[in-house]
């Protein structure tokens, strides 16, 4: 991996949580937002070392109507002609196989203008004949990516159908294969597309899922998606959760601008010595992909236990930092304490985080849109229709503008804060599709800084006055036992 990062790039972050915790509840758990801002590292739009694979579906649908293969075939075109010089790339045919539209075989050539104009022709002599396998296509792109590897390889897929030769190629395990070696970017376009095999594909490879409505826009959304990725110069990105005894990880996911899942990576440290889970230290990474400047929210999930703590006093239940892999010239923040008291004051323990409620809202939103989904594809309108009124009335408190225009689409409201609706009579399926997408996507929600019990240790050790072990100078808790040592 090449360097991380430029000069000048500044890397932020801060914790948000419930600060008391009922002590006479038992194991329970802590929900933590941790927000990162990148700063500095957006590029000029020269590219960071960017490898570029297009899927285009020419499955025997696209021709159906044929403004529809006709959109996709210049939204690709769009794409090559922003690639930078020297930018490795490739253009793959999507049926029921893939196969290489350009080039014709070997590895990704560089991008000059020479061979760009050779990829535009490739692209528009496609025809439409086939099926789907999405497996088939982002196997390719793998293996094409694998043979030259950047800093920041991607992939910008498009389909119009359903993945319904899933069989040749099974989706889940070529998924479980390219974790970790693209971000994908994916469109779904016309009336036939699957949203939640859009979304199962770009939440496993840390991108986003959109659909177009209108053919004639999707030239220009290519257009701003691939400037984007120009802008970037962070490739990865560690976040590292460190917990004591009594508290363990359970997940972190993205929760800003979209709903990423992010799996552990293979170095995690579960902690030395014996005992049951929770009863010594770990850490954890989850890696993240791709920033430009920008801010991202994730929410970390932890099980906490009182047993054997102390009430009245702050103690540290985990420690969030960044990481760069291999170093870089960025500056990191020093490492946020996640920090609560266990109390038996109920008044203290019920007092919520509003960036734990804003996003968890935004997950009920998705459930209920989802539900939604399922019911009218089961022949239950009703049932829909108060689901999708549920998501009304979500979306409404949540200001979710983005969601409550697609929700229209499907509904008369009534009263969007009561979530008093009626389901359209002559709704188009698709627009479920729609919804689904977009309610993968949140806002900023509440504002936060930096954590007001966070601070940068001074250098050397001293022991901590509760346990004794090692800790550095200057640390506001101990990283063994969570303890304040000034407590002492």
């Amino acid at each position: 991996m090449d360097t991380q990062g430029k000069p000048g790039t500044t890397i932020g972050l801060d914790v948000s949580r419930m600060r008391y915790l009922p002590a006479r509840a038992g194991v329970q758990e802590l929900h933590v937002i941790v927000t990162v801002r990148v700063e500095g590292a957006g590029g000029t739009g020269a590219g960071p070392g960017l490898a570029e694979v297009l899927v285009i579906d020419c499955s025997s649908s696209m021709d159906r109507p044929e403004e529809k293969f006709r959109a996709a075939k210049n939204a690709a075109v769009a794409a090559l002609r922003i690639l930078p010089d020297g930018t490795p790339f490739a253009v793959v045919k999507g049926t029921h196989e893939a196969e290489l539209a350009y080039p014709a075989a070997g590895p990704m050539p560089a991008a000059t203008p020479a061979l760009r104009a050779e990829a535009e022709r490739a692209v528009h002599g496609l025809l439409a004949a086939g099926g789907t396998c999405v497996g088939n296509w982002l196997d390719l792109s793998r293996r094409l990516l694998a043979e030259r590897p950047a800093p920041i390889p991607h992939v910008l897929m498009l389909t119009d159908g359903r993945n319904e030769h899933d069989e040749r190629r099974p989706l889940a395990g070529v998924l479980d294969d390219c974790d970790g070696r693209f971000v994908c970017d994916a469109w779904g376009i016309g009336d036939g597309w699957d949203a939640q095999v859009l979304l199962g594909v770009t939440r496993r490879l840390h991108g986003t899922a959109h659909g177009v409505r209108e053919e004639a826009a999707l030239p220009g959304e290519y257009r701003e998606l691939v400037r984007g990725l120009l802008t970037k110069s962070v490739p990865e990105l560690v976040i590292r959760v460190t917990t004591p005894p009594g508290s363990t990880v359970r997940y972190l996911k993205q929760v800003y601008p979209t709903e990423v899942p992010l799996p552990r990576t293979a170095d995690q440290d579960p902690g030395s010595g014996t005992g049951t889970p929770g009863s010594r230290s770990g850490s954890y990474g989850f890696v993240t992909k791709a920033w430009g400047d920008e801010t991202r929210r994730y929410q970390l999930c932890l099980t906490v236990d009182p047993a054997g703590r102390p009430q009245g006093e702050p103690l540290q239940v985990a420690v969030v930092a960044a990481e760069l892999p291999g170093g870089g010239p960025a500056t990191l923040s020093p490492p946020s304490p996640c920090v609560v008291q266990w109390t038996d004051d109920p008044v203290l323990s019920r007092q919520a985080d509003d960036q734990v409620l804003h996003f968890t809202a935004y997950q009920r939103l998705g459930q209920a849109v989802a539900r939604a989904a399922d019911a009218y594809r089961q022949g239950q309108p009703g049932r829909a229709e108060e689901r999708l009124g549920e998501a009304v009335a979500l979306a409404h408190g949540l200001g979710a503008r983005r969601q409550l225009a697609e929700l229209r689409r499907l509904v008369e409201i009534h009263d969007a804060a009561a979530g008093r609706v009626e389901l359209r009579r002559e709704l188009r399926p698709v627009d479920f599709e729609h919804l689904i997408t977009s309610s993968s996507y949140s806002t900023y929600g509440p504002g936060g800084g930096a954590d007001p019990e966070a601070g940068p240790p001074a250098g050397g050790l001293a022991p901590c006055p509760h346990c004794e072990r090692p800790i550095p100078v200057g640390a506001r808790f101990c990283p063994h036992c969570g303890r304040p040592p000034e407590a002492a």
